[in-house]
């Protein structure tokens, strides 16, 4: 397996390359030259009647890795990776009704979805370093839930540096303190006096700087490294085995940076039957308006209940458009420099009617979303943070014009989340018992100006004591 720049001018590379590098020399996205494919009876068959989500796992992740890993040496680090998950099944699925399923994403240590990647790359980071004897420092942006996970998976661990970058006031207050809190040698946090978009544009900016992101080495954790969306693709197998036999299925799925639901995208790129991939937005709808006119404009990010989609540049959006253009490279480029320089990107008619045969989109309010939270505690006795709010409603909206069953991605635990679930249904979601001491514990962060010069000299300053 080899990989290749959804911009097309950097070299194709091996798995190991595009884990510890992250972001491609040319500033493109990388993707495998090739699918691999698989269908839902052979797996079936391979794995048996009673199989894990880590022995599927193994079998989905195995040929992306095969030049670095070899088959045990993979099994080995998914099972240490979902070790400290709570739920033995790893995604549990609940039913609502005869169309529409909950695919659970929170179990993990810090109760976002980031931690099913993020755990097992933090485990692939470890592995590759000690074979290669290599240091590496990451940098990633985070617009709430990345950020605690990539942490969680990399704190301690003697051949890595993290720093985070953050919103400075624009997460949820646990968002916030599950990284602040997190007091180890490796780990430093930064928030970014700017929005989301403004940390990942930091990020990207340094990658781009040669000689900065060489002298310290620099990888990343954000759904640019392929790493995180290759782990994610998972899911999206074991939702639909869990829930029909025959696998076909829609998905729905709240978006801000787009790499959750590319996963998906790349899974029936694999062979999975998909009906139909449903974008569910907030306030900051760039992607709803993308896929109902074709036009992607950029605006001001406005804060909504849904912080963690408070974006309005998706990078992975870049993945699906490098697929859409048919792979030409040059074309992708093209297109983020007028997104870039003008606002706006657009493709033609014919391009969009066949985007959306596969794809559809919903714009949900603040007060829908709280309106939403109110009625699944109400009816279902099961309490949902906003980000899973925004999707159950955009899924509900397309139930009647599909014909197979619905699975919504439940993002976060509610507890993540306790103001606005409290506002919606007058019930305070308790944080687990390993976070019930998080107001408590002591926060370290440095706030910091949107300056790309003043950041990086923060990080070097920092990094091993320079």
């Amino acid at each position: 397996m080899r990989y290749v720049s959804t911009r097309g001018k950097s070299p194709e590379v091996s798995f190991k390359e595009v884990l510890l590098r992250g972001l491609a020399p040319d500033g493109g996205l990388y993707l495998p030259t090739s699918w691999p494919q698989f269908n839902v009876k052979e797996l079936r068959k391979v794995l048996g009647d009673n199989f894990s989500y880590q022995a599927l796992a193994s079998e989905i992740i195995y040929p992306f890795t095969k030049d670095s890993l070899d088959k045990d040496e993979l099994s080995e680090l998914i099972h240490r990776a979902y070790d400290s998950f709570s739920a033995e099944d790893i995604v549990p699925m609940k039913r609502l009704n005869s169309k529409l399923w909950i695919g659970e994403l929170f179990h993990g240590p810090t109760l976002a979805f980031k931690d099913i990647a993020l755990q097992l790359v933090g485990e692939l980071f470890e592995n590759q370093l000690q074979k290669k004897s290599e240091n590496i420092t990451i940098v990633g942006a985070t617009s709430g839930d990345t950020g605690s996970a990539a942490i969680e998976a990399c704190r301690d661990r003697e051949r890595m540096e993290i720093f985070i970058l953050h919103p400075h006031g624009r997460t949820s207050e646990v968002q916030r303190r599950q990284m602040t809190s997190v007091h180890s040698e490796n780990v430093f946090n930064i928030a970014i006096e700017g929005t989301f978009d403004d940390c990942q544009d930091l990020v990207k900016g340094m990658f781009a700087d040669v000689d900065f992101s060489t002298r310290i080495n620099m990888s990343a954790v954000n759904s640019i490294n392929w790493a995180r969306v290759m782990a994610q693709i998972v899911y999206y197998w074991w939702a639909s085995m869990q829930t029909t036999d025959n696998g076909i299925v829609n998905f729905c799925v709240p978006s801000g940076n787009f790499g959750n639901i590319f996963a998906g995208f790349s899974a029936h790129n694999m062979g999975l039957p998909v009906e139909r991939f449903i974008v569910a937005s907030n306030r900051n709808d760039v992607l709803d308006r993308f896929f109902r006119n074709g036009e992607m404009e950029l605006r001001d990010v406005a804060p909504t209940y849904s912080p963690s989609m408070d974006i309005q540049v998706s990078s992975n959006f870049e993945r699906l458009l490098f697929e859409v253009f048919e792979r030409d490279g040059l074309l992708v480029e093209q297109a983020f420099k007028t997104l870039r320089s003008k606002g706006t990107l657009s493709v033609s008619d014919d391009i969009l009617a066949g985007i959306q045969r596969k794809w559809a989109s919903s714009r949900v309010t603040d007060q829908e979303t709280l309106a939403m939270i109110k009625k699944i505690t109400e009816e279902y006795d099961y309490v949902i943070d906003p980000h899973t709010a925004v999707g159950i409603e955009a899924a509900e909206r397309h139930m009647t014009q599909l014909q197979a069953p619905i699975i919504s991605l439940a993002t976060a635990h509610p507890s993540k989340f306790p103001d606005a679930v409290e506002e919606a249904s007058g019930f305070s979601p308790i944080l687990p018992s390993h976070l019930s001491d998080l107001y408590e514990r002591k926060e370290s962060y440095e706030i910091l100006p949107n300056d790309e010069v003043i950041v990086k000299s923060y990080i070097l300053k920092q990094r091993n004591g320079e």
